[in-house]
Protein backbone atom coordinates (compact mmCIF):
# COMPACT_ATOMS: atom_id res chain seq x y z
CA UNK A 1 0.00 0.00 0.00
CA UNK A 2 2.84 2.35 0.88
CA UNK A 3 4.51 1.68 -2.49
CA UNK A 4 1.31 2.45 -4.36
CA UNK A 5 0.97 5.78 -2.55
CA UNK A 6 4.58 6.64 -3.37
CA UNK A 7 4.03 5.78 -7.04
CA UNK A 8 0.84 7.85 -7.17
CA UNK A 9 2.63 10.74 -5.46
CA UNK A 10 5.50 10.59 -7.96
CA UNK A 11 3.14 10.45 -10.94
CA UNK A 12 1.14 13.37 -9.61
CA UNK A 13 4.28 15.37 -8.96
CA UNK A 14 5.60 14.59 -12.46
CA UNK A 15 2.34 15.54 -14.14
CA UNK A 16 2.16 18.68 -12.06
CA UNK A 17 5.69 19.74 -12.98
CA UNK A 18 4.96 19.01 -16.66
CA UNK A 19 1.88 21.23 -16.49
CA UNK A 20 3.95 23.91 -14.72
CA UNK A 21 6.63 23.75 -17.43
CA UNK A 22 3.93 24.16 -20.06
CA UNK A 23 2.45 27.15 -18.22
CA UNK A 24 5.91 28.70 -17.85
CA UNK A 25 6.53 28.21 -21.57
CA UNK A 26 3.16 29.76 -22.43
CA UNK A 27 3.89 32.71 -20.14
CA UNK A 28 7.27 33.22 -21.79
CA UNK A 29 5.74 33.13 -25.26
CA UNK A 30 3.05 35.59 -24.19
CA UNK A 31 5.70 37.94 -22.75
CA UNK A 32 7.70 37.70 -25.99
CA UNK A 33 4.56 38.44 -27.98
CA UNK A 34 3.73 41.49 -25.85
CA UNK A 35 7.25 42.84 -26.23
CA UNK A 36 7.33 42.12 -29.98
CA UNK A 37 3.96 43.73 -30.72
CA UNK A 38 4.66 46.73 -28.50
CA UNK A 39 7.99 47.28 -30.21
CA UNK A 40 6.83 46.67 -33.79
CA UNK A 41 3.76 48.89 -33.43
CA UNK A 42 5.89 51.47 -31.65
CA UNK A 43 3.22 51.87 -28.95
CA UNK A 44 3.69 54.72 -26.54
CA UNK A 45 3.28 53.98 -22.85
CA UNK A 46 -0.16 55.60 -22.87
CA UNK A 47 -1.22 53.64 -25.96
CA UNK A 48 0.08 50.36 -24.52
CA UNK A 49 -1.82 50.86 -21.26
CA UNK A 50 -5.09 51.18 -23.19
CA UNK A 51 -4.26 48.73 -25.99
CA UNK A 52 -3.33 45.61 -24.01
CA UNK A 53 -6.57 45.21 -22.00
CA UNK A 54 -8.58 45.42 -25.24
CA UNK A 55 -6.22 43.04 -27.05
CA UNK A 56 -6.16 40.50 -24.21
CA UNK A 57 -9.95 40.51 -23.79
CA UNK A 58 -10.41 39.95 -27.52
CA UNK A 59 -7.77 37.22 -27.58
CA UNK A 60 -9.37 35.37 -24.63
CA UNK A 61 -12.87 35.55 -26.10
CA UNK A 62 -11.65 34.37 -29.53
CA UNK A 63 -9.78 31.52 -27.84
CA UNK A 64 -13.00 30.48 -26.09
CA UNK A 65 -14.94 30.55 -29.37
CA UNK A 66 -12.25 28.54 -31.19
CA UNK A 67 -12.13 26.02 -28.36
CA UNK A 68 -15.91 25.65 -28.39
CA UNK A 69 -15.92 25.15 -32.17
CA UNK A 70 -13.10 22.60 -31.88
CA UNK A 71 -15.01 20.66 -29.22
CA UNK A 72 -18.13 20.67 -31.42
CA UNK A 73 -16.20 19.34 -34.42
CA UNK A 74 -14.41 16.77 -32.28
CA UNK A 75 -17.72 15.42 -30.97
CA UNK A 76 -19.10 14.72 -34.44
CA UNK A 77 -19.53 11.05 -35.23
CA UNK A 78 -19.41 11.19 -39.02
CA UNK A 79 -20.56 7.60 -39.44
CA UNK A 80 -23.86 8.11 -37.60
CA UNK A 81 -24.45 11.78 -38.47
CA UNK A 82 -27.98 12.42 -39.74
CA UNK A 83 -29.04 15.27 -42.00
CA UNK A 84 -30.98 16.85 -39.13
CA UNK A 85 -27.89 16.76 -36.91
CA UNK A 86 -25.77 18.15 -39.74
CA UNK A 87 -28.27 21.00 -40.23
CA UNK A 88 -28.14 21.78 -36.50
CA UNK A 89 -24.33 21.77 -36.58
CA UNK A 90 -24.24 24.06 -39.60
CA UNK A 91 -26.57 26.46 -37.79
CA UNK A 92 -24.30 26.33 -34.73
CA UNK A 93 -21.24 27.02 -36.93
CA UNK A 94 -23.01 29.99 -38.52
CA UNK A 95 -23.86 31.42 -35.10
CA UNK A 96 -20.27 30.93 -33.98
CA UNK A 97 -18.93 32.73 -37.06
CA UNK A 98 -21.39 35.57 -36.50
CA UNK A 99 -20.15 35.88 -32.90
CA UNK A 100 -16.55 35.96 -34.13
CA UNK A 101 -17.36 38.68 -36.65
CA UNK A 102 -19.24 40.77 -34.08
CA UNK A 103 -16.39 40.34 -31.60
CA UNK A 104 -13.83 41.39 -34.23
CA UNK A 105 -15.88 44.45 -35.23
CA UNK A 106 -16.17 45.54 -31.59
CA UNK A 107 -12.44 44.91 -31.10
CA UNK A 108 -11.51 47.12 -34.05
CA UNK A 109 -13.91 49.85 -32.93
CA UNK A 110 -12.46 49.77 -29.43
CA UNK A 111 -8.91 49.86 -30.79
CA UNK A 112 -9.72 52.86 -32.98
CA UNK A 113 -10.41 54.82 -29.79
CA UNK A 114 -6.91 54.17 -28.40
CA UNK A 115 -4.46 53.76 -31.30
CA UNK A 116 -4.25 55.13 -34.86
CA UNK A 117 -5.90 53.14 -37.65
CA UNK A 118 -2.54 52.61 -39.32
CA UNK A 119 -1.32 50.69 -36.26
CA UNK A 120 -4.50 48.58 -36.26
CA UNK A 121 -3.87 47.60 -39.89
CA UNK A 122 -0.21 46.91 -39.10
CA UNK A 123 -1.21 44.75 -36.10
CA UNK A 124 -2.29 41.79 -38.25
CA UNK A 125 1.03 41.80 -40.10
CA UNK A 126 2.95 42.02 -36.82
CA UNK A 127 0.96 39.11 -35.34
CA UNK A 128 1.62 37.02 -38.45
CA UNK A 129 5.33 37.89 -38.34
CA UNK A 130 5.50 36.85 -34.69
CA UNK A 131 3.78 33.52 -35.40
CA UNK A 132 6.15 32.90 -38.31
CA UNK A 133 9.20 33.65 -36.14
CA UNK A 134 7.91 31.36 -33.39
CA UNK A 135 7.26 28.56 -35.87
CA UNK A 136 10.71 28.96 -37.41
CA UNK A 137 12.27 28.84 -33.94
CA UNK A 138 10.25 25.72 -33.15
CA UNK A 139 11.41 24.04 -36.38
CA UNK A 140 15.01 25.04 -35.70
CA UNK A 141 14.94 23.66 -32.15
CA UNK A 142 13.26 20.48 -33.30
CA UNK A 143 15.85 20.05 -36.05
CA UNK A 144 18.71 20.69 -33.60
CA UNK A 145 17.21 18.17 -31.18
CA UNK A 146 17.10 15.50 -33.88
CA UNK A 147 20.76 16.03 -34.76
CA UNK A 148 21.93 15.40 -31.19
CA UNK A 149 23.09 11.86 -30.48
Amino acid sequence: MKHILIIIFCLTLGANSFAQDRMDRNDKIKALKVAYITDELDLTKAEAEKFWPIYNTFDEKMHELRKEAYEDRKAINYETLTDAQADALIQKFKVSNTKKNELFNKYVSDLQKVIPSKKIVLLKKVEDDFKRKMFEEYKKRRHDKKERP
